[in-house]
């Protein structure tokens, strides 16, 4: 039973850190990255499909990203929602593929995103703290069943600390690579 409970906490923790390194990535850190377009819907055929469906994003240089369409009847459709999207760049279409040219951040972008990573990891943190609550509720609900003993129910909150412990620790340097990244010139 204790055992279950663990793995179910270490599984829902790592769910948390996971849905952070994705916001992470959504992140521009004025490098080119094809995950800045991960959110971009582009609406095909009448339903919304994520770009990456829809073409290949490539990285041909630093600061540039590739967007090469399986279809080129869709050129517009996909330039129109990157600019209807947060990702604010503006796409520059070719006829056969679009060009987005991802600016250098100024000093003071650059402050505004580790903010931002700030912020993001604090959130991360609270969910990973949620679950742990959870987590020692049920421990302490199943010592109340008379389903563990007191000693187990002791030694079951150390393990959901050292769980927590080791999460939020991956959260910190996740946020500390993020932060270097976006302070780098």
């Amino acid at each position: 039973m204790s055992s279950e409970l663990l793995k179910n906490t270490k599984e829902r923790m790592q769910k948390s850190v996971d849905a952070y390194q994705r916001e992470l990535a959504s992140i521009r850190a004025g490098r080119a990255n094809a995950s800045i377009l991960d959110r971009v819907n582009v609406v095909y055929y009448g339903a919304p499909t994520p770009l990456n469906q829809l073409a290949s994003v490539t990285v041909p240089e630093a600061r540039m990203l590739l967007i090469t369409p399986y279809d080129k009847g869709i050129l517009t459709d996909i330039e129109k929602a990157i600019l209807q999207s947060d990702v604010g760049i503006t796409p520059s279409n070719d006829g056969s593929v679009i060009r987005l040219t991802i600016p250098a951040l100024t000093q003071e972008r650059r402050m505004e995103l580790a903010k931002q990573v700030g912020k993001e990891q604090e959130g991360a943190k609270v969910a990973i703290r949620n679950i742990r609550r959870d987590a020692m509720d049920a421990a302490k609900k199943l010592e109340k069943e008379k389903e563990i003993t007191e000693d187990d129910l002791k030694n079951l909150e150390k393990d959901i600390q050292k769980l927590t412990d080791d999460f939020v620790k991956a959260v910190e340097k996740a946020t500390a690579d993020k932060e270097k990244e976006i302070l780098e010139k």
